[in-house]
């Protein structure tokens, strides 16, 4: 329990003391009295906390604070906000107005130590009491900026990391949100990856529907987007390039737009295939924005129609574009990977296509189809039916690859039973028919 008191009832106004009382004080410090200054001014802080007069008791804690800093005395002001801080009965909202008033005097330090001296005595003034909880959260922010400025950036993202700010009730859920994106950040500096992915859960998707908040949206997605692409999350990359495709500011701006949708683009031809990714890149193929950049639109294209594709014709057509994106730009080693794998995904889907197809198929014949060597055909063919992507039997003797399952005997009774069922009920009917109308045709025949 904090000592102190948050709300206490005024037993008596100082008001008029402290009117007469600070005039002088300023007075004894120009003339470079000031601790007789500061110790006249404690007498009477003394009177105003015992007082609860919290309006006195403010004024007199930001007025020694103030005196100190106009006689440029940093060792004054630091060991005044400690005793100040340490009184007993201290009133809350007082020492509240006392660090906030001295956290202005911090870029105001004449040097480096010195403003670091100022931000540690703020620091541990504000420890542990959650009345200054967002006051603590902001001087350990410019403290790790100072950090990561000097090149710190592990001990930067550590001093940043002590505070657990989802928790403070008293924090606005803007600044909030933008205290979490940097630690996020310096995470990202620091690669520590699993840490940033913790820490992203903190914050609500739903606090980004607010237009006002969309600046902090793109930046989240932005790191986001750096986190997913380091663990080679290619399905989530594309959703995160999406969210940055579907905000209005991104919209607005042709260039942006454009760029958005190349990347949501890339990276849903890079993601494994599954239902979701099927359905996802049927979706962007629909866009109306796609229909202005024709080549990609046929390169979407490419992946959704079940037809083969030739790897040295995607180079031939689509390679100088690829390549003018960070994606699959040659120069970088994660460029070169990526082309890699999207030679991988042309394999994987020419694949399925000729599974679909094809019942058998001779391994000379498959590997004429890929442009492989039976080696590499025969590990993709592999890795398809290991991921349940397709069903497949390769006969090594033979050469011959089956992609038609073998059916399980009840399945084939059943199948049997079903269709026996079918052929009973249609020849009832069948018999039913014919019979009515041999009625109908005699009573024709009396008449």
């Amino acid at each position: 329990m904090e000592d102190g008191k948050l709300e206490a009832k005024l037993e008596k106004d100082y008001a008029p003391i402290v009117d007469v009382q600070l005039p002088e004080a300023e007075k004894l410090a120009k003339a470079g009295k000031l601790t007789e200054a500061v110790e006249q001014l404690l007498v009477l802080e003394k009177q105003t906390r015992v007082g609860a007069d919290l309006a006195s008791n403010s004024r007199i804690l930001i007025g020694i604070v103030s005196l100190c800093f106009q006689a440029r005395d940093w060792k004054a002001l630091n060991e005044n906000i400690v005793v100040l801080s340490k009184k007993h009965g201290i009133l809350k909202q007082a020492v509240t107005k006392m660090v906030q008033e001295s956290m202005a005097y911090i870029e105001k330090t004449p040097d480096a130590s010195t403003k670091l001296e100022l931000i540690e005595t703020l620091r541990t003034v504000t420890e542990g009491k959650i009345f200054v909880e967002v006051e603590r959260a902001r001087l350990t922010r410019t403290l790790s900026k100072i950090k990561e400025g000097e090149g710190k950036t592990v001990e930067a993202a550590d001093i940043l990391q002590e505070l657990q700010v989802e928790t403070f009730g008293s924090m606005d859920k803007r600044e909030k949100t933008d205290f979490i994106l940097e630690q996020m950040r310096l995470c990202l500096l620091k690669k520590d990856y699993t840490r940033t992915q913790i820490i992203s859960r903190k914050i609500g998707i739903k606090f980004f529907k607010d237009v006002a908040n969309h600046d902090l949206k793109l930046r989240y997605y932005d790191l986001m987007i750096q986190y997913a692409v380091h663990e080679g999350l290619s399905l989530n990359v594309c959703k995160y390039y999406r969210e940055v495709y579907d905000t209005p500011s991104v919209q607005a701006d042709e260039a942006k737009r454009t760029e958005a949708l190349k990347n949501v683009i890339f990276f849903i031809v890079l993601a494994p295939y599954d239902n979701e990714q099927s359905d996802l890149i049927h979706r962007i193929y629909e866009d109306p924005n796609l229909a202005k950049s024709i080549l990609f639109k046929e390169f979407t294209k490419c992946f959704i129609t079940d037809e083969l594709m030739r790897w040295p014709k995607i180079e031939e057509i689509y390679g100088a574009l690829l390549r003018e994106s960070y994606v699959f730009n040659a120069a970088t080693e994660d460029g070169a990977k990526r082309w890699k794998e999207l030679h991988k995904r042309v394999i994987e889907h020419n694949i399925r296509v000729i599974s679909k197809y094809y019942t058998r198929i001779g391994m000379k014949r498959l590997t004429a189809l890929l442009d492989l060597p039976s080696n590499e055909t025969e590990e993709f063919l592999s890795n398809l039916v290991v991921n349940k992507t397709i069903y497949a039997k390769i006969d090594r003797p033979a050469g011959i690859i089956t992609f038609v399952a073998r059916k399980d005997p009840n399945a084939i009774l059943n199948e049997w039973s079903t269709n026996i069922n079918s052929l009973l009920e249609l020849i009832v009917k069948t018999t039913h028919l014919i019979t009515k109308e041999e009625m109908v045709h005699d009573i024709t025949k009396v008449i």
